[in-house]
């Protein structure tokens, strides 16, 4: 037996758990940071907890195509690290480029992955 959920509660299904998570205002943020010349290719969400802190950990790909967007990229590269964060009851805890590749052909091309730790902040 399958049940149709009507797409109108859906969305309201999809926006309550999107609030509970902290994915979209982080993802935002990040292509923010990016400078508006990155394209998101993927994002991964994992809950995480310690003894003390629970929050969730995220993998984040994106591509900066072209000269002017990989000169983004590498700024992006460098800034992420040290840079504040503003996410809604969330704390970064931690930010890190996890790997690079640079492609020179046909046009310059930088895929950058950076993994971020975030802990509630109740």
């Amino acid at each position: 037996m399958q049940i149709d959920i009507p797409a109108d509660q859906a969305m309201l299904t999809a926006a309550r758990r999107s609030a509970r998570t902290p994915w979209l205002p982080l993802l935002s943020a990040l292509m923010e940071l990016a400078g508006g010349k990155a394209e998101l290719l993927r994002h991964a969400e994992r809950s995480w907890a310690s003894v003390t802190f629970s929050g969730t950990r995220h993998s984040v790909v994106m591509a900066f195509t072209g000269a002017e967007a990989v000169a983004a990229g590498e700024a992006f590269i460098e800034a992420l690290p040290d840079h504040e964060f503003s996410v809604p009851r969330q704390l970064v805890a931690d930010a890190a480029v996890v790997a690079v590749e640079h492609t020179a052909l046909p046009e310059p091309r930088l895929e950058v992955t950076a993994e971020l730790l975030l802990l509630e902040d109740r």
